[in-house]
């Protein structure tokens, strides 16, 4: 009993040392922790701290290399810009040279120049080839490309749709994947191609591979073009083989969104993750492994039976299995999938095969397991955060799944702030379904006293609702100005089945606006909720939802924040630009006979003459995928209605707020409104 009670008792007396509560500018000041990979050898992590200078508005980072034997860090000085570290040599580069080190960085020797514009460089394993991404006018778009003789023109023409993307408008360019040899000339593999490589707005390195024996290289691709490419989600894995120099589609018969891919250590087999449908961007994720040592390639689906999706995966170092992570019950958690590599002969001359081999469940805790880093000998690398904390670097036991801190990059701010109880209860839906859901405590928290309470809405539609770490939707800082915090797991969240993910599409202002209303209405059967003074917050789909309340909570709530969220369904269908997500969740155009409800009673604009409490409106000037005249409309209805209501307008900003400064004017505009409203 005692070794039981102690940690509790301690952890209670360090708490109540802590004479501080968080601040926007204390959660600014927090290092942010990025895992660089282990050496070579397993032995060592490598990782970066970085801080944020707010007059400034740049970031300063240092390197650290940890024993994982001692746990002792070390701070390193880059003299380079490192991008690749395997078994026979490091590789940095500039704006000149591409270098390649022998000694873990202490001599440098130039390999070759560095092109133009290179990004997402990978050298080959035998060290004799590059790939990298660059961008290539493919087709001209911009007036001064179109006609040479006008340089000074600003115009942009356009004759089909994807016109402009995430907060870019489409100059005419697409990221293309080159290879060179060493020493030799460029070769670009997608030349002509109006297509991208990796994808955006957001694919990365991640988005092409090496094979080990260094003959082909994989890459991710939406071979689309205009309205096909604004409709379509189905991205394909296609192999680039260097003796032939050409391509061939490894997924061409499926129809959905393959990303991550991945050989097996020893070349045999390919890893990726997949979903089924083509339109539907928040889908299944799949495991998916090929075997390639066949004529004809075997597909297999590793997790077709498993009740979950995979966020992401490493190979084990045995090459038969998996490590993942993915989303369960409120928070995300490591698994390991074994045996996932089979003889051909199992496949009984199937095509596709869907394995029900086991699936371990390695943590569970009150945290999320976000990334895997890398293996070491006795433990899987992984980075975790929870509501209460940024992110850290852990060690995962492989045996007993027990974790240990190998980063303590925030332990001595930690230290000095109070930090909030947080709760998963579960509460009854009016479907009669059981709903998980968040519950995030002031500290100090006094259940004699009432508490203004916060209804947390959710954005994606379908992503997890877990013990994540924002620096902008931060509970801890809610927490700690004074507010309970009520974050449901409505429906659309994963981590809660396959089914309930995909039930809030088509449905967006039906069951998920009822599932809020329950946990609100549950919470307020507790004493200490004061039900005079509820707010309702969120952003995206959490924002159209703060908008779709607003006309149907029945005096429940004081005050409304929503940021960035769809007020007008009609006009947001005629100017977002992924038109599969509209497609897919909201069931398609406006225009379509007969009406679709999501245009009727799902359409928050419709029921702008219910609105009664105080509105504040944020907008991000640069929002393509929920534009501007959607805050803009909100906020001049509650204004001509005579609400009272208040917009923050960020004109630099896109769907998040990516500047320190107005990332902090967001959180002092917040809470003021709060104060104002609420308080």
């Amino acid at each position: 009993m005692k070794k039981i009670l102690l940690p509790i008792l301690l952890a209670v007396a360090i708490n109540s040392l802590a004479q501080n509560h968080m601040t926007p500018e204390m959660l600014w000041s927090l290092k942010r922790v990025n895992a660089e990979g282990l050496t070579p050898n397993g032995k060592s992590l490598l990782f970066s701290s970085k801080t944020y200078d707010v007059a400034t508005e740049k970031g300063t980072s240092k390197h650290y290399t940890l024993d994982l034997a001692t746990g002792i860090a070390s701070e390193r000085k880059e003299t380079k810009d490192i991008f690749q570290r395997d078994k026979n040599a490091w590789y940095a580069k500039d704006e000149k040279n591409i270098y390649r080190s022998n000694d873990k960085g202490a001599t440098w020797t130039v390999v070759t120049t560095t092109p133009e514009g290179m990004n997402d460089v990978h050298v080959s394993p035998n060290g004799k080839y590059i790939a990298y991404s660059k961008d290539v006018l493919v087709k001209p778009m911009m007036a001064s490309d179109i006609y040479p003789d006008m340089p000074k023109s600003t115009a942009q023409v356009y004759t089909d749709l994807m016109y402009r993307h995430w907060d870019n408008w489409e100059d005419g360019k697409f990221s293309h994947i080159f290879l060179r040899k060493l020493g030799g000339k460029d070769i670009d593999i997608m030349k002509d191609e109006p297509y991208d490589a990796p994808q955006k707005p957001f694919g990365g390195g991640e988005d092409f591979v090496w094979s080990p024996d260094s003959k082909s290289l994989v890459y991710v691709s939406k071979k689309k073009f205009g309205k096909e490419y604004a409709v379509s989600t189905n991205t394909n894995l296609y192999q680039y083989i260097l003796a032939q120099k050409q391509t061939v589609n490894l997924t061409a018969n499926m129809n959905g969104y393959d990303t991550n891919p991945s050989f097996s250590p020893d070349g045999k087999h390919l890893a990726w993750l997949s979903m089924a449908h083509d339109g539907f961007e928040a889908d299944k994720n799949d495991l998916y492994v090929m075997d390639l040592n066949t004529a004809s390639p075997i597909m297999k689906n590793v997790t077709g039976s498993w009740d979950g999706t995979v966020e992401n995966y490493t190979w084990n170092n045995d090459g038969e299995s998996i490590y993942f992570n993915a989303p369960i019950q409120g928070t995300q958690q490591l698994f390991l999938v074994t045996d996932v590599v089979a003889e051909p002969a199992l496949f009984h001359d199937s095509k596709y095969y869907e394995t029900k081999h086991g699936i371990r469940q390695m943590t569970n805790g009150k945290w999320d397991v976000t990334g895997i880093v890398g293996l070491s000998k006795d433990e899987i690398i992984v980075t975790r955060t929870d509501m209460n904390h940024a992110t850290e670097i852990f060690g995962v036991n492989r045996e007993s799944g027990i974790m240990r801190a190998l980063t303590h990059q925030n332990d001595e701010a930690y230290s000095n702030i109070k930090l909030s109880n947080t709760e998963l209860r579960t509460i009854k839906t009016t479907d009669g379904k059981e709903m998980g859901v968040w519950v995030i405590y002031p500290p100090d928290f006094n259940p004699k006293k009432k508490y203004p309470t916060l209804l947390y809405c959710q954005g994606g539609p379908q992503s997890a609702l877990s013990q994540f770490y924002s620096f902008r939707w931060n509970f801890q800082l809610m927490a700690a100005n004074g507010y309970i915090v009520v974050a449901p797991n409505r429906r659309g969240m994963p981590g809660w089945g396959v089914k309930w993910n995909a039930d809030i599409s088509k449905d967006w202002g039906g069951q998920p606006m009822r599932d809020y209303l329950s946990a609100i209405d549950a919470m307020c059967n507790e004493s200490y909720v004061d039900k005079s003074r509820l707010g309702c917050v969120g952003a995206s789909y959490g924002g159209y939802s703060v908008y779709m309340l607003a006309g149907m909570h029945n005096n429940r709530f004081k005050t409304f924040i929503a940021h960035d969220g769809l007020f007008d369904l009609k006009s947001w269908y005629g100017t977002t630009e992924e038109l599969w997500f509209a497609n897919w969740d909201v069931g398609g155009p406006y225009w379509n006979n007969p009406k679709l409800k999501s245009y009727d009673k799902f359409n928050p604009s419709n029921f702008v003459d219910k609105w009664t409490a105080p509105i504040m409106i944020i907008q991000g000037g640069i929002d393509y995928r929920v534009p501007i005249e959607q805050g803009l409309e909100a906020y001049q209805a509650a204004q001509v209605r005579g609400i009272k209501s208040k917009l923050l307008y960020l004109p630099n900003e896109n769907h998040w707020v990516m500047h320190t400064q107005n990332s902090i004017v967001w959180q002092r505009e917040f809470y003021k409104w709060l104060d104002e409203t609420l308080k």
